[in-house]
Formats: C-alpha cells, sequence, structure tokens
C-alpha cells in the first residue's frame, strides 16, 4: 500500500467540493449559524455516549481492523490519531464527525458484508473527511437543519436565519465531500476494485448471495444510469430526489454517480501524479509511525474526562 507523507487535503480533494464549499459560506445566514454553533455545539457529551455505547477499537479491541486504520492514518498523513469506535448495527454504515476530537464510528454491518480489503476502503474514505476537515461543516449541516425544524425559544434566534436555501447548500455540499473522500480511498488503495466492490455492497450486497453478485455489472449500471442525463426530464428527477421530494434530502450521492466520477479520476493524469510522489504538501502535516507510536491515545484523556465530570456530579449532589 503506497504512502503519502506530507500530503495536503488539497492534492486530491475534488473540485465541486470546494466550490459547493464556497457557494455555501458564501450565503446569507452561514456566519450567523457559524457562530450560533461554535456558542451552543458541546462535542463531550457525543464522545461519553461512544465511550459508554460502543467498543472502542484498540490494539487489543477488535487488534486487525485497528492495525488496519492505524496504517490508513499513517497512509493519508493525519496526525493526531482519531478515535475508532464499533457500533452494533445491522446497517451497512460508517461516518466520521468531532472537532477537536475526531472520530471514526463504523457499524457491525459493515464488518460482517465487507473483506477487509473493503473494511480499509471504508476506513480510508472517512479518514478521506478527516484529512480535508469535513467534520466540522458535516456537525454544522446536522446541528443546523435540527435547530431551524423548532420553534420559540428552542430555535436560540436561528430560526429565522435558516433558510430553506441554506439548507440546500448545506446538503449539497455533504455530497459533493463524498467525492473527495473516495478519492482518498483509491489513494490508500492504489486500486479500483476494493473501493467500488465496497460501494456495491453497501448499496445492496447480500453475504448469502455475494457469489451471485457481479461488479462489472455494478460498474454497467453506472454507466446506464449517466445515460439518463441525455432526458431533461430524469435530470429534474434526480434534482428533486436529492433536494428532498421523496422526504429527506440526501446526504450522500447516488452509489452508481460516485463510482462514475471515481472511475474518471483514476484515469486522470493528476492521479497519476500523486501516485509518484508529486504532490501538494501540508507543511503542518505529521507522519504516525505504525509499528512504534506509543498505544497511549485519546481514549485515557477522555476516561479522565469522564471521571472528572462525574465527581463533580457528585459533588453538586452533596451540596444540594
Amino acid at each position: 500500500m503506497p504512502t503519502y507523507a506530507g500530503i495536503a487535503s488539497e492534492a486530491f480533494r475534488h473540485p465541486l467540493d470546494s466550490q459547493a464549499e464556497q457557494a455555501l459560506r458564501n450565503l446569507p445566514g452561514f456566519d450567523f449559524v457559524a457562530r450560533k454553533f461554535v456558542e451552543f455545539f458541546a462535542e463531550r457529551p457525543q464522545l461519553v455516549y461512544l465511550m459508554g455505547n460502543t467498543i472502542q477499537v484498540g490494539p487489543r479491541q477488535y487488534s486487525t481492523i485497528y492495525q488496519i486504520f492505524r496504517e490508513c492514518v499513517r497512509d493519508l498523513d493525519i496526525y493526531p490519531e482519531p478515535a475508532l469506535f464499533v457500533e452494533q448495527n445491522a446497517q451497512a454504515n460508517s461516518y466520521a464527525l468531532g472537532q477537536e476530537h475526531p472520530y471514526i464510528v463504523i457499524n457491525t454491518g459493515i464488518l460482517d458484508l465487507l473483506n477487509e480489503a473493503e473494511i480499509r476502503a471504508v476506513l480510508a474514505h472517512e479518514l478521506g473527511h478527516i484529512k480535508c476537515g469535513h467534520t466540522i461543516l458535516i456537525q454544522m449541516a446536522i446541528w443546523a437543519r435540527s435547530v431551524a425544524s423548532r420553534v420559540g425559544e428552542l430555535t436560540f434566534g436561528i430560526g429565522d436565519f435558516v433558510s430553506q436555501g441554506l439548507l440546500l447548500a448545506f446538503y449539497e455540499w455533504r455530497r459533493k465531500a463524498e467525492l473527495s473522500s473516495d478519492r482518498a480511498a483509491l489513494l490508500v488503495m492504489d486500486d479500483l476494485n476494493p473501493v467500488i466492490s465496497s460501494m456495491m455492497k453497501v448499496t445492496g450486497g447480500s453475504i448469502k448471495y455475494a457469489n451471485e453478485c457481479s461488479l462489472q455489472e455494478f460498474i454497467k449500471q453506472s454507466e446506464n444510469y449517466q445515460a439518463l442525463d441525455e432526458d431533461g426530464l430524469n435530470q429534474m428527477y434526480k434534482f428533486l430526489m436529492y433536494t428532498g421530494f421523496q422526504g429527506a434530502m440526501l446526504t450522500h450521492p447516488f452509489p452508481v454517480e460516485r463510482l462514475h466520477y471515481l472511475r474518471e479520476w483514476a484515469v486522470s493524469e493528476k492521479y497519476q501524479q500523486i501516485r509518484r510522489g508529486n504532490y501538494q504538501r501540508s507543511p503542518a502535516s505529521g507522519a504516525v509511525n505504525v509499528a512504534a507510536e506509543n498505544l497511549e491515545n485519546e481514549a485515557e484523556n477522555l476516561r479522565r474526562q469522564v471521571e472528572e465530570l462525574q465527581q463533580e456530579i457528585n459533588r453538586m449532589k452533596r451540596s444540594e
């Protein structure tokens, strides 16, 4: 597997991701939402929940997954190492969040459905979100939509500022951000097949009938999907589906569309240049030594924080 020492996220970030983020930041109301988010958002409760309700991956807990994860962290030159949690959930899903302490949650559905190469691709994809700094905007999008749906005092004064246009821009950016993270997965894997096979399995894979699923047919389906754009009415239907015509706004592009964009990049000169070591570097990047790095990590710091929080709660109870 290749390692991209010092690589900057700008080296592989999809231009549609950058354009959509800039458009989002330029919209009226974004700065207000950003200020309110910083004022009211608390990250610690999320971490406390994960520590209490999931399994944190480490050298003696899902050790195989942990080694794969640390290699991905090294390959994308991410420092410090984010936390990784496994949640008991049959849905094949994963996500990355966190601002000061980024973390990744991967469901047991992913571990049961995918092989190790495909799990590596999923972890690299989520690390791509962290590398590109997506997690803070993703949390802002979730928070803004949640708050905007409330009324009265619970809106913290934000209700009048979160327009439908701003929410649409948040979700348009979220979909485009996935394209950058798909590129991160391809860089780590250096092989298109496990990346797109992970997409296929998460889309509609079956453990029982895995031998009856064809990667080439899924690629053909992607090509047929792109051909739908020749009809303007189909393009309108796509737009309506993405923007909530059938319910909630979609946070991800359709898998067959992601496959199309990734296959295009896989044969591009820019991708080949990165593979040869010719890429934009970040002066602030750090390296992770998979074999020798101290195993003491953020989990121990979080445990101390939880203990301090419990002590404070006990002190308050005694003073009542």
